[in-house]
């Protein structure tokens, strides 16, 4: 992933509702939830449901498909996983020791 669309992915989970959307979908794994399922998990009116939903479409987080009558919706955990690789990828600066859980220091400042 580069900056541009970190920066794109982030914007669309920097509000509340959006997160939170983003983050049921997560728990709800690979088969997702249908749209009415969310709406009312979240407790927002269809349209804004419908709105934030298409911001993190538009960020590649979540992916959806046709069920019959209904849209079903899941987290896109490629574009998550991308995400989380790009935010550390220079965690510790290489060492061995570093991975979830674990704090980086920060790196060191050079002399002015």
């Amino acid at each position: 992933m580069k900056a541009p669309a970190a920066l794109e992915t982030l914007d669309a989970l920097a509000h509340a509702t959006r997160l939170a959307a983003f983050r049921a979908l997560v728990v709800a794994g690979a088969e997702g939830l249908a749209v009415g399922e969310l709406r009312e998990a979240l407790r927002v009116p269809p349209a804004t449901l419908t709105a934030h939903l298409n911001v993190l479409r538009a960020a590649k987080l979540v992916l959806d498909r046709r069920e019959g009558r209904s849209i079903v919706v899941r987290a896109n955990f490629a574009r998550m996983n991308d995400l989380v690789a790009y935010l550390t990828e220079n965690c510790c600066a290489g060492a061995t020791s570093c991975g979830p859980g674990v704090i980086c220091p920060p790196a060191p400042r050079s002399a002015p």
